[in-house]
């Protein structure tokens, strides 16, 4: 169904675009919850998408859950959903390097354990994770030993990130057939309250200066995750619809994708941020449609169910 770029979903336009739409993939933080707060509304309307035979994933960037450890809190929150529904870094990351690069060696991980996890059920060798406390001089770090079986080095979101990772990073991408991937780039976790911490943006900046080199970028705005769903599940792009709550991640691949795309303004960026691209003429970081929050589509969802 046409329509024009950045157009309020309501009425009968919502109506129009449920009955269009088979596959919808949901953005996490900010669309569905914030923090460990639902959205208002947001778990009736994926439970009731589901029940008129409309098939729901989840993409996330973020790194710190594994594909189980999202279920539960999907469950939790009083969504339905099953590990198979869910698309993160964690996990997405771990296929990349075995299915993709099908990776001979070992990892060095600046990550969590949700990134270690994924990484052990995929069959790839890693170690890194933890604290690396500072020992020895300058002179020692220049000449660490390294691990002649790494052959990546991949940064996700990591609270124990430190100079004596960013130092071992360095060490092993001075050789150029190291492979340099990265979870994602985003560069702020927004937290309750108009809060915010560094995001694993920061780091892989970091190690990407140190390194004079660029990641491989595994999340969104990368198309990755939404390969990792055609592979897995198959999907009609022409009626499948991207929701996020990020210009820049979430809208930014559904348009690369060449899926349509939703907006909710219940998290990070807001409608004035969106016509401020559209005015720019970047269409690429512009929505098709928004809403105020996902809830907004429940009385359309009731009208085709009946």
């Amino acid at each position: 169904m046409a329509a024009s770029k950045c157009a309020h979903l309501n009425g009968e336009l919502s109506r129009r675009f449920l009955a269009s739409v088979d596959t919808v993939l949901f953005d996490c933080d900010g669309v569905l919850w914030r923090g460990d707060e639902p959205i208002s509304g947001a778990s009736d309307l994926i439970n009731g998408l589901k029940r008129t035979g409309k098939r729901v994933f989840f993409l996330t960037n973020n790194s710190t859950k594994t594909r189980s450890m999202y279920a539960e809190k999907l469950g939790r929150l009083g969504f339905k959903a099953e590990p198979g529904e869910v698309f993160g870094t964690a996990y997405c990351t771990a296929i990349y390097l075995r299915d993709i690069v099908q990776l001979k060696g070992k990892v060095y991980l600046i990550g969590g354990r949700a990134l270690s996890e994924e990484f052990g059920a995929a069959g790839i060798r890693h170690f890194g994770c933890g604290a690396d406390l500072v020992t020895g001089s300058p002179k020692d770090w220049a000449s660490m030993e390294a691990d002649p079986d790494v052959k990546a080095v991949v940064v996700g979101f990591d609270e124990h990130f430190s100079y004596m990772k960013l130092n071992r990073a360095l060490q092993y991408l001075q050789d150029p057939s190291c492979l340099f991937i990265a979870t994602n780039t985003d560069t702020r976790l927004p937290l309750e309250g108009g809060r915010a911490i560094p995001g694993t943006g920061c780091l892989v900046r970091a190690v990407e200066t140190a390194a004079h080199r660029k990641a491989q970028v595994i999340g969104k705005p990368s198309s990755f995750l939404y390969d990792c769903v055609v592979k897995d599940c198959g999907l009609d792009p022409a009626r499948t619809v991207m929701v996020g709550d990020r210009l820049d991640t979430d809208i930014q691949m559904g348009s690369t994708c060449g899926i349509r795309t939703l907006l909710t303004l219940t998290g990070f960026s807001s409608l004035e941020d969106a016509k401020s691209y559209q005015d720019k003429g970047a269409l690429s970081m512009v929505p098709d449609y928004y809403v105020n929050s996902v809830a907004d589509l429940l009385p359309a969802l009731s009208e085709e169910r009946q």
